[in-house]
């Protein structure tokens, strides 16, 4: 059976006491998820390549270390934030699974392929660990603020040992089934996310063009059929809707190269499960021309710029 879990303060407090943490990857998701678990009185054992992602951990509370192992040893959570697979399974045949405590709950938030996230669970299994693939919506705003959204794939004890570290750094905490399923979740939505995106930046590009005021279409269609997250919570225009990268000069929030990689992955995936995904395939070749032209480091919303 799925299930979820929303963060209601003091329980899920109670549930976590403080541990010793060990956090690795301390990039612009991990760093501010890191600072998280610090804040809620966990020992947080960080590491990352970046001496300036150091500095910061430290800023934050965390305990900077110098290399993952060091992280791992003695670590009761281990939490995993990565750029891609092939560096999730090096961390852990080098590190955690050598070093970790056999009570110790392995937490991967990282966005990877669901088949490397089984391997990795299998791996951990036979080592007598327990693994979660644990995938992250919501940007870098909601690492910070803690207000994340977590799709857990793993067993049912898996789930519940890594929930309550899950909720101190994130909003909604959701098990989505088993192992990979996480993973699976995450890229149907980022799928969703990247199509819709595009959908809505050609319906404000549209609306201009027939005369229409951008506040004045935002008003109609935030409230009619046409209303969706990418509109209401993220518009890609400047000045209309709530505050958003569009307001930044699109930047901040989550970076064009990050939506490619998640298109990638999905449309790889839908490719391996024989399933048909021409948005996504479109997006992702759209996402694919804005990226290499230089927009790599840019919010995602802003190939609205290209239109």
């Amino acid at each position: 059976m799925l299930r979820s879990a929303r963060n209601d303060g003091e329980r899920q407090k109670r549930r976590a006491s403080m541990a010793r943490v060990a956090f690795i990857g301390l990039g612009n998701m991990g760093g501010g998820m890191a600072a998280n678990l610090a804040k809620a009185g966990h020992d947080v054992r960080a590491f990352d390549l970046s001496p300036d992602a150091l500095a910061k951990a430290k800023a934050a509370g965390c305990l900077p270390v110098a290399s993952a192992v060091e992280a791992v040893n003695g670590a009761e959570a281990i939490v995993t934030m990565l750029p891609a697979g092939s560096h999730v399974e090096s961390v852990y045949a080098d590190a955690v699974f050598s070093h970790a405590p056999p009570a110790g709950i392995l937490i991967d938030c990282s966005t990877i392929d669901v088949a490397t996230a089984r391997r990795v669970s299998d791996a951990a299994a036979a080592q007598g660990l327990v693994a979660v693939d644990a995938p992250v919506s919501g940007g870098i705003a909601a690492a910070t603020a803690g207000t994340l959204t977590f799709m857990v794939g793993g067993s049912a004890d898996g789930f519940d040992r890594a929930q309550p570290f899950l909720a101190q750094m994130g909003k909604t905490v959701i098990h989505a089934g088993a192992s990979g399923a996480g993973q699976a979740a995450k890229m149907a939505n980022n799928m969703l996310l990247g199509a819709t995106m595009i959908a809505t930046c050609e319906a404000f590009r549209l609306a201009e063009r027939l005369g229409l005021d951008p506040q004045t279409f935002y008003d109609i269609s935030s409230v009619s059929s046409g209303q969706s997250w990418s509109m209401t919570s993220y518009c890609p225009v400047p000045g209309v809707g709530p505050d958003t990268p569009a307001d930044h000069d699109y930047q901040g929030g989550f970076a064009a190269a990050l939506m490619l990689k998640d298109l990638r992955l999905a449309n790889q995936a839908a490719a391996d499960a024989g399933a048909s995904t021409p948005l996504g395939k479109h997006a992702a070749d759209l996402y694919e021309s804005f990226v290499a032209a230089g927009n790599g480091g840019t919010d995602f919303s802003g190939i609205i710029r290209t239109l």
